[in-house]
């Protein structure tokens, strides 16, 4: 993350001839909302004086309680490239403050800084995340509305003239530097219109605001390519989902808390109690790392998604991965994410998770290195594994039952996402489908 301070971005602003000014945070359900004002209200806004309705954003407040204040996070000062013409536009990302002045606690951001307090407290220094993103591009239609047509045939690693995508893809990638990402890698994926860019790691703020910057980049250089980018996590039976493969590590200082070098498998003993303690709540959290109704078709054997709760060091069909680099690199994978998740509620999620693993001592079952799609239910029972949540309707109780996970996004955000989500499985239930439809009219 870049340091800026006042000086910087009032001098940046003019110099850039920057002429308006968004404001932006994260509602409870992930969605990126914004406040925009012309940059003669720059000061103001610096000084975290600028106000908006919260009873009108989703989990926020009551209309009897709406004011609330944007605190600008400076270091998030960022001008979007795709803006010119008669002044560029630029952002910074926001938490929220309530009339008293105080952090509020359904805030999302703020949320997750609650629960690195934890962690420091716990002596760590920093929680690094490095997500990796799916998406798919769609074509629109004459009206520009998004269809389910698919803009190639590409499988993964493919190239064009196969993947049509690519080109969009690259562009995608050029605005990203441009706005300060260090990409790693871009390629097709597995999927027909599959796509997958990865930039660096960075600490778990850094890395959250990223994603949702990222969303933000991908969709409006798709809408120039004539394509709608979506990260639903299954738009298309028959094809794998969208995922969002969180690889997560501890730090104290410049030493990565989950490196051993004299274990057999490089992995530190507080590495060991972390995995155990995301494998124990991994049901907990379902919930929040894969909010959706649809989330769930995605969470099925066959489309390289977990659905069973254990961990590798081999294999990809676990819930958790450990991959084979070392050092300053060793990591977990947690593979069950999706990109429909708020990124700053499913990274508290999982660090809570697992610094309870580390508090109580938690013992790491056995690596299960075959793969468990293959597995009888007996012979997955034999070794203890567990499955994931197979609906919203059942992650949700999960969420509920443990203790740990509602902590983690404190009672305020519990009771908003929760209500949100039973309102969404009842909608979604009483919903009659084109397949019960083609299923069941002509033989009852």
């Amino acid at each position: 993350m870049s340091e800026f301070t006042r000086e910087d971005i009032v001098r940046i602003a003019e110099e850039e001839n920057v002429r308006y000014l968004r404001l932006q945070f994260t509602d409870i359900l992930g969605t990126i909302k914004n406040v925009e004002v012309p940059i003669s209200q720059l000061d103001k806004a610096l000084d975290g004086e600028m106000m908006f309705d919260g009873s009108s954003i989703e989990g926020f407040v009551r209309i009897e309680e709406s004011d609330m204040y944007l605190v600008p996070d400076m270091n998030t000062w960022s001008i979007f490239p795709w803006t010119a013409g008669k002044g560029k536009v630029a952002r910074l990302i926001c938490d929220i403050y309530d009339v008293e002045g105080n952090p509020f606690e359904g805030d999302p951001r703020t949320n997750l800084k609650r629960v690195l307090k934890e962690m420091e407290d716990m002596g760590y220094s920093a929680f690094n995340l490095g997500p990796e993103p799916e998406f798919f591009l769609f074509k629109l239609d004459e009206k520009g509305q998004p269809t389910t047509e698919l803009n190639d045939q590409g499988g993964y690693f493919d190239l064009a003239p196969t993947d049509l995508g690519e080109n969009c893809r690259r562009d995608i990638v050029l605005e990203l530097e441009d706005m300060g990402f260090e990409i790693e890698a871009s390629h097709h994926e597995v999927a027909p219109g599959q796509h997958e860019i990865d930039f660096k790691y960075a600490d778990a703020i850094t890395a959250c605001d990223n994603i949702q910057t990222f969303k933000l980049v991908v969709k409006t250089v798709a809408r120039k390519h004539n394509l709608h980018a979506t990260f639903m996590p299954k738009p298309l039976f028959g094809l794998n989902g969208n995922g969002m493969h969180f690889n997560v590590s501890l730090f104290n200082g410049n030493e990565n808390a989950f490196y051993d070098e004299n274990d057999d498998f490089g992995l530190s003993q507080d590495m060991r109690y972390f995995m155990a303690g995301i494998l124990k709540h991994a049901r907990g959290f379902t919930a929040i790392c894969n909010p959706l109704v649809n989330s769930y078709k995605r969470l099925v054997p066959g489309y390289e998604a977990p659905s069973y709760i254990a961990w590798s060091g081999k294999n990809r069909s676990p819930l958790m991965r450990i991959p084979s680099s070392r050092g300053l690199s060793t990591r977990a994978e947690v593979r069950s994410v999706d990109p429909s998740a708020n990124p700053y509620l499913a990274l508290a999620v999982i660090l809570k998770s697992g610094l309870e693993g580390i508090k109580n001592k938690t013992d790491l079952p056995e690596p299960v290195n075959e793969n468990i799609y293959e597995m009888s239910r007996e012979e997955r029972e034999a070794v203890g594994v567990e499955d994931l949540p197979s609906t919203l309707y059942t992650a949700l109780k999960a969420l509920r039952e443990d203790r740990v996970v509602r902590d983690a996004i404190g009672e305020h955000i519990y009771k908003q996402f929760n209500g949100n989500k039973n309102v969404e499985w009842d909608m979604y239930r009483s919903q009659v489908s084109d397949w019960e439809l083609k299923q069941y009219l002509n033989h009852y």
